[in-house]
Parts: structure tokens; sequence; C-alpha cells
């Protein structure tokens, strides 16, 4: 897919992120204040199928063309823009439905075809990549990336007939509302992006080379650290060592990693600016404290504390999704030059950037309180104010790709 076709689905990407954002002020609005025109948990599921398929995964497919494009026919560019352009219709097609009717007839059919666009994108794009260069470190966690995609279905599939058939038990809706969510946020998500974060960096440094032990800590502890969605379950004592296990791993490879990055990160690098590089090593922060956080949640009574407050649950998923998937895909498409870089863009993603980590530290304190059953004062308002700074964050950077490009 040529460069200019990357980044026209890139603005696309960046619309729908501004879609995502409205329906998170929408949201916001409706808890602080009274509007009782839409259903919220209507709205809640569109906002969340929707940043998962029209955001984030529509933006992983087309970034990941983009690196197979020298290895690709054009009939497969073609089947590739099939794809994009089906699981885009599929997204807004969730969106409404979604909004309009919750888990009904339409949405679960609209949902199943897109897990079905992702299974044939997955496939090509598996065979894809061994035709890419062989020793490239990025293709591994592509691979892997794909694989857990499609494991990630399982939840959708089970969370799809229980909605079906109204019959809903409590524990296996939450055990599929995990299943889904880990191996999208903690599989297909991550594994993509250290797979681009890794290709970007082979581009600026062509003798780049990381030790196939970080992929293996992570690609072998994703399928035990499901656990430790479940911990709240009574598990035996062999299954949470197992559990621990894996989430131990993830952080020593975390340390492995970023012991193999650093000297980049902080490298006074003329072809890396300085603000994406900036926003680079703050998802760096981010996703140590989230792996601090999965490490500390291998305490059972901690993890079952966690769990039964929303607040907390909703700021760890918000970590994820916010501050280190949306600001790593934003930061990347600025460092490769995949958006045009001027004034007014750089000034969307500071907000955008800011908004996210006032965000964070919003939840996390409503998130503390209602340890103690506190309520902290005028929070719901504060996030009404937070999620219109995010909105604005990303209509600016928008805005700025359509004004002249400026130099480094």
């Amino acid at each position: 897919m040529p460069e200019t076709s990357t980044k026209l689905w890139i603005k696309v990407s960046l619309f729908n992120l501004l879609i995502v954002a409205s329906f998170g002020v929408l949201m916001r609005f409706k808890i602080g204040f009274e509007f009782p025109l839409f259903d919220q948990k209507h709205l809640q599921y569109a906002h969340s199928h929707f940043a998962f398929n029209g955001w984030v995964t529509q933006t992983l497919f087309v970034l990941i063309i983009h690196f197979l494009t020298p290895y690709l026919s054009s009939n497969r560019q073609k089947l590739y823009r099939n794809l994009l352009v089906s699981n885009l219709i599929f997204a807004y097609a969730m969106l409404i439905s979604f909004a309009i009717e919750g888990y009904g007839l339409c949405s679960i059919i609209f949902s199943t075809l897109s897990v079905f666009v992702s299974f044939v994108f997955a496939f090509f794009c598996y065979a894809d990549l061994n035709k890419a260069e062989g020793n490239h470190p990025s293709i591994l966690w592509f691979k892997a990336a794909l694989i857990f995609a499609i494991l990630s279905s399982i939840g959708t599939f089970a969370l799809a007939y229980m909605m079906g058939t109204k019959h809903i038990p409590q524990h296996a809706y939450l055990i599929s509302v995990y299943w889904f969510l880990h191996f999208q946020y903690n599989g297909w998500f991550f594994f993509a992006c250290v797979g681009l974060f890794l290709a970007f960096v082979k581009n600026i440094i062509p003798d780049f080379k990381i030790s196939n032990s970080v992929f293996f800590l992570f690609a072998f502890s994703c399928i035990p650290a499901y656990g430790l969605s479940t911990l709240w379950l009574d598990l035996p004592l062999w299954i949470y060592l197992i559990i621990l296990a894996g989430a131990v791993a993830q952080f020593v490879g975390w340390v492995k990693l970023f012991n193999t990055l650093r000297s980049f990160l902080f490298l006074k690098n003329n072809q890396v600016r300085q603000l994406p590089k900036f926003l680079f090593i703050a998802v760096a922060i981010a996703l140590t404290v989230k792996l601090s956080l999965q490490l500390v949640s291998t305490i059972p009574a901690i993890s079952k504390l966690a769990f039964g407050f929303r607040p907390i649950v909703i700021a760890y998923l918000h970590l994820i999704l916010l501050a280190i998937i949306s600001v790593f895909l934003i930061t990347y498409f600025s460092a490769t030059g995949l958006i045009a870089i001027n004034l007014r863009s750089k000034i969307g993603l500071i907000v955008f950037g800011a908004g996210v980590f006032i965000n964070e530290i919003l939840l996390a304190t409503q998130g503390i309180a209602s340890l103690a059953y506190h309520v902290v004062p005028y929070i719901n308002e504060l996030l009404f104010v937070t999620s219109i700074i995010l909105f604005s964050g990303i209509a600016t950077l928008i805005h700025g790709q359509f004004l002249k490009p400026m130099c480094k």
C-alpha cells in the first residue's frame, strides 16, 4: 500500500478516534448531568466496540499492511484494501446498532462479521509475513499478535451466545469479557505495537537486534496471565502459581525489552523529534505502571478488592487503551511522518497527552477513594471536562492535517 494511501487511512483512523472521544464526552455528560435521550449501557457498548474495531484494530491493520507493502503483489494489496473497507463498514454498523439497541440481533451480526474479517486478515497476513525479511525483529511479534487476535474471539462468540439466548450466568459473563479484553489488550494490541516499534527502530538503526528471549517471555506468559483477571475465583494453588509465574515473566520481559530500547529512547538522534521521543518515554512509564499493578494484583485479597470496585477496573482499562495503546499509535504516526507535523498538530498532541494524564489521575483518585467508600467532590464534572480536553486534542490534531507541514 503506497504511503499516500496509508496516510489517507491514518486520517480515517484519527477521525474514528474523534468519534470514540465524542462518545466519551456524551457518556461523561450523562453521568454528571441529566440527559435521558440515550441509554448509558448502549452508549458504553458502542463506545468500547468502536474503540476496539474502528480505532485500534483498523489502525493496526493499516500499519501492518504498510509494513508488508514491499512484499505484496498488487492483487494482495487490493485484497487488504477490501478488508480495510469491510472492517470499517462493520465498525460503523456496530457503532450505530450498539448505540440504538445494545446487544441485539443487528449488533451481534455486525460483531460476528467483523470477527470474520479479522480471521481473513490474520490468515493472509500471517502467510505474507513469511515473505518478509526472515530475521526482522518484528516478524515474531506480528505473528503472535495475529494469533492472539483470533484467540480473543472466543470471548466474543461466548458473549454473543449469552446475549442472544438471554441466559447470562454472572461468572460465565465475566470470564468471557475478561478473556476478550485480555487477549485484545495484552495480546493483539500489545504484540502488534511492539512489532511496529521494533520496525521503527530498525529503520533508524539498521543493525538493531533484540534477543528472542524477550519475545518468548511475553508470548508464553500471555495465556497464563489471563488468570490475573480470574483471581476472584477459588482457584487451586497450582493454577495460582502458574498465573504468578506469568505475571513475573511479563515483568522480567519488560525489563529486558526496556534495557534493549533504553539507549534508543534516550539517544540524542535528530531523526526522532523531541515530542514523539518524550511521548514514547511516557508510554514506557505507563507500561511499567501497568505491569507493576499486574504483579501487585497477584495478591488474592488485593485482586478481589480491585475487581469488586468498578472505578478501579475502569481506571486500569483506560490506562491500557488510552495511556499506552492510543498514545503509542498517535506518537508512532508523528515519529514516522505518517501525519503532518506543524504547530497545530503539535498542540493537538500535547493537549491529548495532557488529557490522558489528567484522566488517569482522576480515575485513579476515584478508584482509590472508592475503596474507602468515599466520593470525590465534583469528580464526575471533572471527568466530563477532561473528556472535552481529549476530544479537543484529537480535533486539533486532525485540523493540523489540513495545514502545511513544518520542518523538524
